[in-house]
């Protein structure tokens, strides 16, 4: 099958279910794509006992489309371009410590915490791997996917305060714990040997460097979209600036993720404000809404396709242990944002129930699935990557959809808890 044709299958795919689920489940647009493609695997599987033949084929056109690629390589950049876009930088600034504490302290916390608890927990059920690989499956399951969190927190109704911080680690961690992935893979793989000036150099290179190339870029942007007053060329040098500079960030290896985040930031804020008109603003974000609704739909599309290619392989042993590191990764969570919190709360207040809506709104997603399939075999890929699948379903599926309920259930208690004072 051609690429063409594998496209216009998943679009295809994708265009049914949204119709569906807006016609009939009206549930957040990622997570009802994904529900329902959940679903239409499941049934392909049933029929495929009786009728194997239409199970192979589709699994033949699902094994084609190579995830980790599409995601990391494609939709990427210019997802998370499109969510940086409608992030106010100043609300940002105003939330800085808590998300740089986030996005680094907290996802290296994160990793350690579950690659050891994985360590451990692996033997009970009949697996057993080394310790680094354990800690390569904390990299990978440890960031929050900027991709899931954007597209459902926008529909939860979360406050300002809160979503900024969320939404902001979510758009930073993903990048270092990339580079905290690609180091233990390095190390693992013998590529390197396991030092402090490796992983210096590294962070250095990929983060700083990322985040530098990402301002020169968004420099850039905001100096041709100065000179220019024509909405069709402005929005097409941002198609630009995202495409030209993802493959930039990729060939020099910085951080195409961070070069992206702060491009979008540069262009939604300074760019918006003093290089475009009201004209190129309106169709500037009706392109890039547009953009990132398809992506989206696409991407979670695809998630749920994929349990054609890792259904046959779950055993009651690889089920129980899924649910018990959905757990165990909520738990590992908890500590990971309960340190940053505690460390700033001296210094500035946090409202109620900052510490379980982190938690539960730290979704995982498309990201995690995308990294477990880049281990190698030895590497425990097998298993990391059937865990990786079923705390992603939960996150997105489970988290995603009870996240405003909890926002609300907090405030709720906080309101009456005012009026019992009173």
């Amino acid at each position: 099958m051609s690429l063409f044709e594998l496209i216009a299958v998943l679009l295809a795919i994708a265009g049914f279910l949204g119709y569906l689920n807006t016609r009939y489940l009206r549930l957040p647009t990622t997570i009802g794509i994904m529900l329902l493609s959940l679903g239409f695997s499941l049934v392909l599987v049933v029929v495929g006992l009786f009728v194997p033949s239409i199970e192979l084929a589709a699994e033949n056109i699902v094994s084609q489309i190579d995830f980790q690629d599409v995601l990391l390589e494609v939709m990427l950049s210019y997802l998370l371009f499109a969510g940086a876009l409608h992030v106010d930088l100043s609300d940002l600034a105003k939330q800085k410590w808590v998300i740089a504490l986030m996005a680094t302290v907290g996802v290296v916390l994160s990793t350690l915490l579950v690659g050891t608890a994985t360590y451990f927990l692996l033997p009970i059920f009949g697996f057993e791997t080394q310790f680094l690989y354990c800690l390569l499956f904390g990299a990978l399951i440890s960031p929050t996917d900027p991709v899931a969190v954007l597209g459902i927190l926008k529909k939860a109704g979360v406050g300002k305060s809160l979503k900024t911080k969320i939404t902001g680690e979510s758009l930073f961690n993903d990048g270092v714990g990339v580079v905290v992935f690609l180091a233990l893979l390095s190390i693992a793989t013998g590529k390197h040997e396991p030092s402090a000036a490796y992983i210096g150099e590294l962070f250095a290179v990929e983060v700083l460097g990322g985040i530098a190339f990402g301002a020169a870029l968004g420099f850039t942007g905001y100096y041709l979209l100065r000179n220019i007053d024509n909405y069709q060329v402005e929005v097409l040098i941002t198609l630009a600036l995202v495409t030209g500079g993802y493959a930039l960030a990729s060939h020099f290896h910085l951080s195409g993720p961070l070069a992206m985040v702060v491009a979008g930031l540069m262009i939604g804020n300074h760019g918006r404000l003093l290089a475009m008109s009201d004209t190129t603003r309106r169709h500037l974000d009706l392109f890039w809404e547009l953009i990132d609704e398809i992506l989206n739909a696409l991407l979670f599309a695809l998630i749920g396709l994929e349990l054609l290619i890792v259904a046959n392989q779950f055993s009651l042993a690889t089920f129980a242990l899924g649910l018990l590191m959905i757990i165990v990764v909520l738990i590992c969570r908890a500590a990971a944002v309960s340190l940053p919190v505690l460390t700033l709360s001296p210094f500035r207040s946090f409202s109620k129930g900052t510490l379980k809506m982190l938690t539960w709104g730290g979704l995982r997603g498309g990201i995690s699935v995308a990294l477990a399939l880049a281990l190698p075999e030895e590497a425990g890929r097998s298993i990391f990557l059937k865990l990786t699948y079923m705390i992603v379903i939960f996150s997105i599926a489970v988290q995603g959809l009870t996240v405003g309920k909890l926002y609300r259930s907090i405030n709720k208690e906080e309101e009456t808890l005012e009026e019992a004072s009173d």
